[in-house]
């Protein structure tokens, strides 16, 4: 590929890698994620590609795919492994498959262990190759759940991974250390769990005996990357607002960051959804922000003007959210929520008028 990007997601450690033909000004995403959607369509904007396809190199438990999400945006095919157990793709493919991007293309490998869907995705002259959470820098995915097996999985990476050539760079699905890539050469030798003399039997012992807690958002994530990333939100293709840097979750609502609303009062109508005592007290309340309790929202929102965006603000951010919904029945359009709320307001040391004891845990 003529060019090549790998972006992060913070919140899930998830990488996310773009790879285009500049010449074709066509590109693909890997393992894209929901709440980055919007940042992944800005550089593609920047770039002057055109996004042909998402690929998910299995059904994540971590974080929601914006396969969907970016499919609405681009017009993107979305791609997936035929045994993923997934809806809504628009290409399933096996073991052996090929995924073209201008005159380049990436093969797929079945690579099923971490899930019974599992993909890796190597690029043409085998110079890097894309493992998702089968092989991870110095460790792998784990093989405890969504019809995961740890002796498939060894045997996954030794046949599929390992027999590439050692120069080859490996390109995981997520990195916590902060490590961008490993090769094979390396994961051969000093994989803890896989690399050097171990057996399978080793590596299927190890594994046993991991006790990892069960995912954070694996009751949200699965479901919805089961459909590919669909939300009933996203379908109705809302148009992306451009009066500031929102970001949707899939939830379904539009953030923004309480820097940029500490730059833009002015340009803003921000109202506070909590109760008078909290707004009078405690952590206080943003200067110029209106108080309209969350009950009484619906009732007072004609006071407000619909030419002017509006942020709504809590204590953390989840009545606020709520509160956007109900503006947005009221027929106001430019709305966002404050982005964790007068805690993350104050954690940011921006200033507040009428706090007192302020409590951020």
């Amino acid at each position: 590929m003529s060019c090549f990007r790998q972006l992060f997601d913070p919140v899930s450690s998830t990488y996310t890698y773009l790879l285009a033909d500049v010449a074709a000004r066509e590109a693909l995403l890997i393992d894209p994620v929901f709440e980055q959607a919007q940042r992944d369509s800005a550089l593609l904007h920047e770039l002057g590609f055109r996004l042909c396809a998402t690929i998910d190199t299995h059904v994540h438990a971590d974080h929601v795919t914006a396969a969907w999400r970016l499919k609405q945006l681009h017009g993107s095919e979305i791609i997936i492994g035929a045994r993923s157990g997934a809806e809504r793709a628009d290409r399933y493919v096996e073991h052996g498959a090929g995924i073209a991007c201008g005159d380049r293309a990436l093969q797929v490998r079945a690579t099923p262990g971490h899930t019974s869907g599992c993909i890796t995705l190597v690029l043409d002259d085998e110079s890097m190759a894309f493992t998702g959470d089968c092989l991870l820098v110095r460790g792998c995915g784990r093989t405890d759940f969504q019809g995961g097996d740890a002796g498939v999985m060894f045997r996954s990476i030794h046949e599929q991974i390992f027999t590439l050539p050692g120069s080859c760079l490996l390109y995981p699905g997520h990195d916590y250390r902060g490590i961008t890539a490993t090769s094979v050469a390396e994961e051969r030798s000093f994989n803890p769990r896989l690399g050097g003399a171990l057996s399978e039997s080793d590596f299927v012992g190890y594994m046993e005996h991991l006790g990892l807690p069960h995912p954070k958002q694996i009751d949200v994530a699965v479901p919805a990357n089961r459909q590919c990333g669909y939300t009933q939100v996203v379908a109705a293709g809302d148009a992306d607002p451009t009066w500031g840097p929102l970001a949707f979750t899939f939830a379904g609502y539009w953030e923004v960051p309480a820097e940029w609303v500490a730059e833009h009062l002015a340009q803003l109508q921000l109202v506070d959804v909590r109760e008078p005592g909290e707004f009078d007290a405690g952590l206080g309340h943003i200067v110029g922000a209106r108080l309209m309790p969350l009950g009484l929202l619906a009732a007072q929102a004609a006071q407000l003007d619909h030419a002017r965006p509006i942020v709504t603000v809590c204590r953390a951010g989840g009545r606020s959210a709520q509160a956007t919904t109900v503006l947005r029945r009221a027929g106001f359009s430019q709305v966002a929520n404050l982005a964790g709320g007068m805690l993350r307001w104050h954690a940011a040391g921006l200033p507040v008028e009428g706090a007192s004891d302020v409590d951020l845990d």
